[in-house]
């Protein structure tokens, strides 16, 4: 039963104005009729605009709550966002060992869409050696690849390259998001010990595209959860971020939330 629900313990911060964050993780995974549950580890001051405060949640307290969640609900996939410094890495890395044999969906939050810090500098070497290896999935976009490989990436061929670096560094698999490349083409590459698969599609001419990040990783987090292979769960939540961008209602006077909702009232 739990399975073909699927639940996903998602460990983010929090984004005021709905369009990325647990928010946007928890929109994704219901969307795609999975069941989420949170580990708050920041509270944001947050729109369209940008991001304007930071509020740490503890450490300890991050712990509690995903024990919460562990001991009592369980969960069939962990999604990981914003940590925000070294302890909270740290915090989750153990975590994640305390659910062993439960797929983990790391998507390495270092910015918002509007350009605020979201992780500490002294927090990248931790997310390098404690986050990549523990991930089944991980979701760099291509400033992310650059800081955790130290690979320049502005081509799809980067992209191969700092994903098989990542994959070095002990990453599971790695989806290298495209969407900061540039051209009219979007590529996004899913990469594997066993080959690569490629997404592609004309790239949808908006400027709402907020939590385009954690709605696909949150996504991949659900379809693993429900039993789906990591082809399979990737190329769901591909799908669905796409329609979902291609529907943003466009909300705010910056970069807008998408339409998460889509899939409960369908194509029409």
């Amino acid at each position: 039963m739990s399975k073909a629900l699927g639940r996903v313990l998602i460990i983010a911060g929090s984004d005021s104005g709905g369009g990325a964050g647990l928010q946007a993780d928890l929109k994704a995974v219901t969307a795609l009729g999975g069941f989420a549950a949170t580990a708050v580890t920041a509270l944001t001051v947050q729109n369209t605009l940008g991001v304007s405060g930071v509020h740490p949640v503890p450490a300890a307290f991050v712990t509690a709550q995903a024990r919460a969640v562990l001991d009592d609900i369980g969960a069939d996939a962990l999604k990981t966002g914003m940590l925000g410094d070294l302890a909270m890495v740290e915090t989750v890395a153990a975590i994640l060992d305390s659910a062993p044999g439960v797929p983990a969906v790391v998507d390495p939050v270092m910015t918002a869409k509007g350009g605020a810090a979201l992780l500490a500098d002294e927090a990248m070497d931790a997310v390098r050696q404690l986050m990549v290896p523990r991930a089944t999935l991980l979701t760099p976009n291509a400033p992310e690849a650059e800081a955790l490989t130290g690979i320049a990436v502005e081509t799809t061929d980067d992209l191969r390259r700092a994903g098989e670096a990542l994959l070095a560094l002990g990453a599971g698999a790695v989806l290298m998001k495209g969407g900061h490349l540039s051209g009219d083409r979007l590529t996004d590459i899913l990469i594997t010990p066993s080959g690569e698969t490629l997404f592609e599609a004309d790239r949808i001419d908006t400027r709402h595209t907020h939590g385009t990040g954690c709605t696909l990783a949150s996504a991949c987090a659900a379809g693993l959860a429900q039993g789906m292979s990591l082809e399979a769960a990737v190329a769901r939540a591909w799908a669905y971020v796409q329609e979902a961008i291609a529907r943003a209602p466009g909300l705010g006077r910056g970069h807008g939330p998408l339409d998460h909702a889509w899939t409960l009232r369908g194509r029409a």
